[in-house]
């Protein structure tokens, strides 16, 4: 039998929350996604005045670090013409994302979610999805 972890909506309340922070800390209004171990959907947040593209991204940053189990950042040189995932960008309708700002969230060594984050620069969406991490691992 196979059993497995699962983000609740507490622990999504929780990551966005402490994403939310960050972003304000940096005074940058955000998109902030978060999905199941699945792929699916969990929470979201539009801060007011965040950009109208970065709702997409932000779900689909998070789709990509759930689906991969890896940062989205983690994927830019692997998906570059000659390499191994060259093409990745155009897979699953065009959803996979290799722009910073979609982190994997684990529990031990089993990823049982993401986080995407879109509107800043790729390094503010990542210190921002790296914070939402951080709240849920405190």
């Amino acid at each position: 039998m196979f059993s497995l972890q699962r983000l609740d909506s507490a622990d999504a309340t929780r990551i966005l929350e402490g994403a939310r922070l960050k972003a304000e800390e940096l005074g940058v209004a955000m998109c902030i996604a978060i999905t199941d171990e699945s792929c699916n959907l969990l929470a979201f947040l539009r801060m007011d005045g965040s950009k109208i593209p970065s709702i997409t991204l932000a779900i689909d940053k998070s789709y990509t670090a759930s689906g991969t189990r890896k940062p989205t950042h983690d994927l830019a040189e692997a998906s570059m013409p000659g390499n191994p995932v060259y093409g990745l960008t155009s897979t699953v309708g065009g959803r996979m994302v290799v722009i910073a700002g979609g982190v994997p969230i684990f529990a031990g060594d089993e990823v049982i979610g993401g986080i995407g984050v879109s509107s800043g620069t790729p390094a503010q969406d990542l210190v921002v999805a790296q914070a939402g991490v951080q709240a849920f691992d405190a």
